[in-house]
């Protein structure tokens, strides 16, 4: 048995997980914040028999797209923030950060 710890952008939250639903996956949903942009991500975690993880991989792959968005960088350090204009950077963001663990036990009570 496998864990896959998925994080995703909350944009791609609910469409995932009707998919995975579709197939008969069961995931639990966390809310997580995301270190780089500070921004919203969802953490899904599935669990599935060995021969279910290439299945759960191709449908956490189809529905979380890639796309660009527009950052304002931080202030720089020591600076004098009153005179900083940050000027936005394209960055792209998206897709899926996945884990796959191996489970040892599972239980249900």
């Amino acid at each position: 048995m496998k864990m896959i710890v998925a994080v995703v952008q909350d944009k791609d939250s609910s469409r995932l997980t009707n998919a995975l639903s579709e197939r008969n996956f069961q995931s639990t949903k966390l809310s997580s914040t995301g270190g780089f942009l500070k921004a919203g991500n969802t953490t899904l975690m599935i669990g599935c028999e060995d021969d279910a993880v290439d299945d759960a991989l191709e449908i956490i792959k189809k529905n979380c797209s890639h796309r660009e968005q527009m950052v304002a960088p931080i202030s720089p350090m020591g600076g004098n923030a009153d005179s900083y204009i940050p000027k936005p950077v394209k960055v792209e963001v998206g897709g899926a950060t996945v884990f796959v663990l191996p489970v040892e036990s599972f239980f249900q009570f």
